[in-house]
């Protein structure tokens, strides 16, 4: 069985979606609900490196906490970003997902499939 990862957030549909999606295929993730257990900067780090992302990319400009502390300001560097998504796990984008094919932003939900290992269908007997 593949290792697989989500970092999910069980009220944002996308993130349902996307855990479906894996479950779909015959996957069992590690589910880790990153408001409740957020990635710490070295796993943020990581996970950045391994999408090809910078912090900005995985930043929810929508939540209020984003206007608040004024992270539109681009004077922002990216270890301000980290500590603010550090303190504020709930501007991260989500899902993010990790599996041995690679890291995604699973935003559309179907992007997961990419990453998704190709699945063993029991042969017809």
């Amino acid at each position: 069985m593949s290792h697989i990862t989500i970092y999910h957030n069980p009220k944002c549909g996308t993130s349902r979606n996307t855990l479906a999606l894996i479950r779909d295929n015959g996957f069992e993730p590690q589910v880790i609900e990153y408001l409740k257990t957020p990635p710490t900067r070295a796993e943020l780090m990581a996970l950045l490196h391994d999408m090809g992302l910078g912090v900005r990319d995985i930043l929810r400009e929508k939540e209020a906490v984003y206007s608040e502390l004024g992270l539109a300001n681009s004077a922002w560097s990216d270890d301000q970003l980290l500590d603010a998504l550090e303190q504020h796990p709930i501007l991260m984008q989500r899902p993010i997902v990790r599996s041995a094919m690679g890291v995604r932003l699973c935003r559309p939900a179907e992007r997961v499939l990419d990453i998704l290992p190709p699945t063993q269908k029991p042969a017809n007997t």
